[in-house]
């Protein structure tokens, strides 16, 4: 058994994450193998749930593993690329590894586009936008706020998923055929306004965190998102990694 190194500095998911693959690749799990389960993963390698989804995630995304209601997780057809991975489940994205967070539903609505959003979405100012407005906590503490803009026609059902308990990133790829190939990330500090910072349980005009998201599926661009974090609470993780060829 290849144990994790808690010295390295790569996050415990990413080395799990080689470990798993590198069982799919050299045939030690072939395929159709269902791979042990959550709690079984958990125990081998002494890791938390956190860490054994967010490798599972990463595999399921990329087409190693499939996960099947009811029966386990199992091999799939590999899918090996040699561009850039990117690894970006939320609990990747906003917090360090281990820490688990819960979600509050503030909208899944149809709007439409005010301001720049047809631009920033490159949709026409007449067509409709799927809304979802979530606000994440880690121990019922209020970290970040998200919204996401979707033009409608990319994924009408998307209105009707539990995107409370479901990672948006898997319904749209897994459960609905949309992939997402490439991602702009754009850092910056804003000041709260009253709303903000009422869901923050900061004081107006406190500083805050600001990461904005285009998704891309090929060249067209099938998501906006922006993320508003307290500055005192962990950190946004996005992280990147070669595959081999």
């Amino acid at each position: 058994m290849t144990l994790l190194d808690r010295q390295n500095h790569r996050k415990l998911y990413v080395q799990l994450y080689d470990i798993m693959k590198k069982k799919i690749e050299d045939k030690e799990w072939s395929l159709g193998f269902r791979i042990p389960i959550e709690q079984e993963l958990c125990n081998v390698f002494e890791v938390s749930r956190v860490t054994v989804r967010s490798a599972i995630s990463v595999l399921v995304r990329q087409g190693y593993l499939i996960r099947q209601q009811g029966r386990g997780t199992f091999v799939s057809k590999k899918v090996i690329s040699d561009k850039l991975t990117m690894f970006t489940t939320f609990g990747e994205l906003m917090l360090e590894e281990g820490i688990d967070f819960s979600t509050d539903m503030l909208a899944q609505t149809i709007m439409m586009p005010v301001d720049d959003l047809a631009d920033k979405l490159n949709v026409s100012g007449d067509k409709h936008i799927i809304y979802i407005k979530r606000l994440r906590k880690v121990d019922n503490k209020p970290i970040l706020i998200q919204e996401t803009y979707i033009p409608f026609h990319i994924c009408p059902p998307l209105l009707e998923e539990d995107v409370r308990k479901n990672s948006l990133f898997e319904l749209l790829e897994r459960k609905h055929g949309i992939h997402l190939t490439r991602v702009r990330n754009y850092f910056d500090v804003k000041y709260l306004n009253a709303d903000e910072g009422m869901l923050l349980d900061l004081s107006e005009n406190s500083p805050a965190l600001v990461l904005t998201q285009h998704f891309f599926s090929g060249e067209t661009q099938i998501m906006y998102m922006r993320s508003i974090k307290r500055p005192d609470s962990f950190v946004f993780l996005i992280e990147f990694e070669k595959t081999d060829r």
